[in-house]
């Protein structure tokens, strides 16, 4: 087990994307710089994340910043993998608090912690624990394929839907999600709701942040409230449907798949028109309780395919 003491708390560890090293090339953070504020050793950003690729557990003892596990587990392609999970990844384990975002588009592995978890989360959920004193939180993702783990009340399985009812607002829910499966939340989520997903379905009884089916490509998203800016950014397939109010740059950078919305309150980014409903939207909007003259409220928009 590799160890971590830490006098401060420190952003971005675990992160296997480190803050995104795409979009900023190392001007934020440097896979090869040392950890700041840690005590006796001089371990690399790059260090612990590969120490948990390999399967290792890192005990980090002190209170961490946010995006703490961002894409704990996942092979990313960015680096010459495969996109999907790494089954084997070590488990961080944390003595103190967690700041926000924990385990953003997080797949496989588990996150202990002693203290307090500032919100919103990331793709996590608490199961009973096998670390007496700990917290424990996987993958929604990991659970949505493995239904096996133990959940804790007041989430639970109904029949074959996973319902979060903890109130916990969660960002990023369901990234990467390949199954079948539904995933109902009684709430609202934060940023990137159903990200990457190639299949399932999500139901958000209330309200989505930004970035909602962001790169979707495959699947349904469907938020029964309202939905901030760039709903449906890059998205390359499958359905997001908004009830509620849809804010600006609906489909920005999308290549297919639609989106259903409500008309004259949505401002769609070019290419992106807006479409007559077809008879598989109107039964949709029907299953979420929008039928007769309310579904002339609503259009499809996509991609302007070229005949």
């Amino acid at each position: 087990m590799m160890e971590l003491k830490l006098n401060k708390a420190v952003d971005c560890i675990g992160d296997f994307t480190y803050n995104f090293l795409w979009h900023h090339k190392g001007t934020k953070l440097n896979p090869t710089d040392r950890i700041p504020s840690q005590v006796g050793t001089s371990y690399t950003y790059e260090e612990i994340v590969e120490a948990l690729r390999s399967g290792e557990d890192v005990h980090i003892k002190g209170n961490v910043g946010s995006r703490l596990g961002s894409s704990l587990g996942v092979d990313l392609c960015y680096f010459g993998g495969n996109g999907k999970e790494i089954a084997e990844t070590g488990s961080i384990i944390v003595d103190g608090d967690v700041g926000s975002y924990m385990g953003m588009s997080m797949v496989s592995g588990a996150i202990y912690v002693r203290g307090e978890i500032k919100e919103p989360l990331g793709n996590v959920v608490e199961v009973k624990s096998d670390l007496e004193g700990y917290k424990k939180f996987i993958s929604l993702t990991w659970l949505l394929h493995h239904p096996e783990a133990s959940l804790l009340e007041p989430n639970e399985y109904r029949g074959d839907e996973l319902v979060l009812k903890d109130g916990l607002v969660r960002s990023t829910l369901a990234a990467r999600c390949r199954a079948p499966v539904r995933i109902r939340v009684q709430g609202d989520t934060g940023i990137s709701t159903g990200i990457l997903m190639r299949s399932g379905t999500i139901v958000v009884e209330g309200n989505a942040g930004m970035n909602t089916g962001a790169l979707l490509n495959g699947g349904s998203v469907v938020i029964l409230g309202d939905a901030a800016e760039f709903t449906g950014v890059e998205m390359r397939s499958g359905v997001v449907l908004v009830t509620g109010n849809c804010k600006g740059y609906v489909g920005a950078k999308m290549t297919g798949g639609h989106i259903i919305c409500r008309m004259r309150m949505t401002r769609p980014v070019p290419p992106v028109k807006e479409r007559a409903l077809t008879g598989e939207d109107i039964a949709l909007l029907s299953d979420f309780g929008i039928s007769g003259v309310f579904v002339m409220n609503y259009r499809r928009y996509e991609i302007n395919k070229r005949i």
